[in-house]
């Protein structure tokens, strides 16, 4: 079964890989962002041997987001950079084809473990089922 799995981030978040700090997010160095990213990457690279890996990408971050809604009057609204700094959004994925939801709850449990620098925020990782058609979708008892 094919499942997405999300990371959560916030601007403050991006901003303090950067190494800007704030009462959100303390300030990674560059060993910091290294050390993340041979994490992350090893976590892939394993991902592709066993051939669960079918894609895997980060998200720019919240302040390159647009967001389009439909406002009261029915017409288009759209808002560029539409979320607070602290705000949790997704920051990437993966989408993995695996045995099973234990399986792939293992992984993401091991994606709640990348390293970072002390008082950076422990946000969840995601897990939701891809449906396979639209038989898959439960509208309820029958």
């Amino acid at each position: 079964m094919k499942y997405l799995v999300v990371v959560q981030g916030t601007q403050a978040d991006y901003d303090s890989m950067r190494g800007q700090a704030s009462a959100h997010a303390p300030a990674w160095t560059e060993d910091d962002v290294k050390a993340m990213y041979a994490y992350m990457g090893a976590i892939n690279a394993e991902l592709a041997r066993t051939g669960e890996l079918v894609d895997a990408q980060g998200l720019a971050e919240p302040a390159r987001t647009r967001l389009v809604t439909r406002g009261p009057d029915g017409r288009t609204v759209i808002a560029d950079d539409p979320y607070d700094t602290a705000e949790v959004i997704p920051a990437g994925y993966w989408l993995l084809d695996c045995r099973s939801l234990e399986r792939v709850t293992e992984i993401a449990e091991r994606v709640t473990r990348c390293p970072g620098p002390d008082g950076v925020a422990d946000l969840p990782v995601v897990i939701r089922p891809v449906l396979d058609g639209a038989d898959e979708i439960q509208t309820g008892p029958a």
